[in-house]
């Protein structure tokens, strides 16, 4: 049997890591600044991370979330803590699609309505309404349940005033960050905008923090730049820093029933020791704060390189837009620097996600490499 060839894929088998380091089957060691799409939040095989698993496996194992489990509310309680929102209530799940299909589903219980308010470029997961919901033209599938898709351009006010007036919109659907379309990042004015008028109409404000959030923007979720309050709050990725672990937090408004939502495997026992590694990591080392202080270093040395149009993002979450396609420099970084990077939708734009850990030492040697390439 082979494997289903979806992907594009790099010449280049990592079998081990640590750190922000990969190595390679033949040995190579790799830099790592893309941590598989913003999912290694605390570095490679960070050894309370480590620890925090095994101990798990040797309790319980794996085991469903069939339960009820001290250790969810224990990351419920932590959760609440470091993120701002100790009031809130967690579901927990499996991934980013998977979260943003719950939002989706608590959002329309809560006002009986079907229209989905989004954004061009943004990006909100691969199963049926997530993937309808993103700007993505090779959807060959009806969106399930009767859901109107309504898209917008990024900070168009007048349409968002418009589509909300007739108070037929279920949810508006944006990302703190967007991160594939190649890191664009909606203006506090407008995510104030869409709050008042969500206000004013009775619909739900879902913010997807799948990639910004968990402290990769220098706050917890990068909304939180804006002081702007959702109402429902996606994440994944670097929440269980390579663990597959996703949720939703709701506001305490609203109501749920038994059976509302559900999960097979979301919650499990493995999945929230890995995302309480995290937020242990984070708080004791600081991280956020790094994550901050190291992004405006960063952001502000690419600034300086010829051939930049412009460097948009925020902490350790950072797209480079050069003046030319950047396929060929992504090879080169890859094969001759060994350096771990992502490119976007839009061809012209490298994506930095690396730990939020990062060093120095390992930011020059990037820029040492990209330098060069540009020269």
């Amino acid at each position: 049997m082979n494997i289903l060839p979806v992907y594009s894929l790099f010449d280049v088998e990592p079998i081990r890591a640590n750190g922000n380091y990969v190595i390679a089957e033949d040995g190579t060691k790799y830099l790592d600044l893309y941590g598989g799409h913003a999912v290694i939040s605390i570095g490679h095989s960070h050894p309370h991370y480590v620890k925090r698993i095994t101990e798990q496996i040797n309790k319980i194992g794996f085991y469903s979330n069939s339960v009820p489990i001290g250790i969810q509310k224990e990351l419920a309680e932590k959760l609440g803590e470091l993120s701002g929102y100790p009031d809130w209530n967690l579901f927990l799940c499996n991934s980013g699609a998977e979260a943003n299909e719950n939002a989706l589903k608590m959002a329309s219980a809560y006002n009986g309505r079907k229209k989905i308010l989004v954004f061009e470029k943004g990006f909100h997961g691969r199963t049926s309404l997530a993937v309808a919901a993103s700007d993505n033209p090779n959807i060959l599938f009806p969106v399930n349940e009767g859901a109107e898709i309504v898209r917008l351009k990024l900070e168009d006010f007048k349409g968002v005033e418009e589509a909300l007036k007739q108070e037929e919109v279920c949810a508006v659907l944006i990302e703190g960050i967007q991160g594939i379309s190649g890191i664009h990042a909606p203006t506090p004015e407008f995510l104030k905008h869409i709050r008042t008028l969500c206000d004013q109409t009775n619909t739900v404000l879902i913010l997807d923090e799948i990639q910004s959030g968990f402290g990769r923007t220098g706050k917890f979720f990068a909304h939180q730049h804006s002081g702007v309050e959702p109402d429902i709050i996606s994440m994944a990725k670097g929440m269980g820093n390579g663990f597959p672990v996703g949720g939703i937090i709701t506001n305490p408004k609203f109501e749920v029933t038994f059976g509302m939502l559900g999960t097979t495997f979301g919650g499990n026992h493995l999945a929230c020791a890995a995302s309480l590694a995290v937020l242990e990591v984070m708080e004791k080392e600081n991280l956020i704060k790094h994550a901050e202080e190291m992004g405006k270093y960063l952001m502000e040395e690419l600034k300086r390189l010829p051939k930049v149009k412009e460097v948009r993002g925020a902490g350790l979450m950072i797209g480079v837009e050069f003046e030319f396609e950047i396929a060929e420099m992504r090879k080169a970084l890859l094969y001759k620097h060994h350096i771990f990077t992502g490119s976007s939708s839009d061809k012209n734009t490298l994506r930095l996600l690396p730990a939020l850990g990062i060093g120095k030492r390992e930011t020059e040697d990037f820029l040492k490499a990209i330098k060069e390439e540009l020269s």
